[in-house]
């Protein structure tokens, strides 16, 4: 029975490199919505050269460029939670990569997963960025036709910034932290 239960255990244990097909298919959508949002931006670059240029006729007003800009920014802000989930995911079950033992530095300290609630947290305000750069692009290209539209504009900017607030108040900076 001891026998059984040693092979058991360890099969268990690594049936955790199940994960690993998550962290692959996380860093592999990561990768190509990096590349789509370089994409958009350089169409947006294109557009943008040809209608200085006059080799376009349909011009583009600031406003729609600068929509089109903080687009691909979402999708940025969108790779990097397929990025935080794919490195939190393989730091929670395959391997613990400690950023101290490669770098004293602050560059990877973000990055330190020790439990699924780290993990949460950390694509919690990635994700609230995302939300939030959704609001700006949609506040953007929005018509306001009446002062009831400039009303929730204005609500809208309220709640953008309480959220911001409130999750700003929830995060320990290390810089700050004389203990840490």
């Amino acid at each position: 029975m001891h026998k059984f239960e040693n092979i058991f255990e360890s099969f268990l244990f690594n049936s955790r490199f199940a994960a690993l097909l998550a962290v692959l298919g996380s860093l592999f959508s990561s990768v190509v919505m990096f590349i789509m949002g370089t994409m958009k931006i350089a169409n947006t670059v294109v557009m943008f050269w040809a209608n200085i240029t006059g080799a376009q006729d349909t011009a583009h007003n600031s406003g729609a460029l600068v929509a089109l800009f903080v687009s691909s920014v979402d999708i940025y802000l969108f790779a990097t939670v397929l990025l935080i989930f794919s490195n939190g995911l393989y730091e929670l079950f395959i391997k613990n990569t400690d950023p101290a033992l490669r770098d004293t530095g602050p560059r990877r300290h973000w990055l330190k997963v020790n439990s699924l609630d780290d993990l949460k947290s950390s694509l919690g305000k990635v994700i609230l960025m995302i939300l939030i750069v959704w609001f700006f692009e949609k506040s953007l290209v929005i018509e306001y036709h009446t002062a009831l539209d400039l009303l929730y504009l204005g609500l809208g900017i309220l709640l953008v910034s309480g959220s911001l607030y409130l999750t700003h108040g929830r995060i320990k900076h290390p810089m700050h932290d004389p203990g840490g």
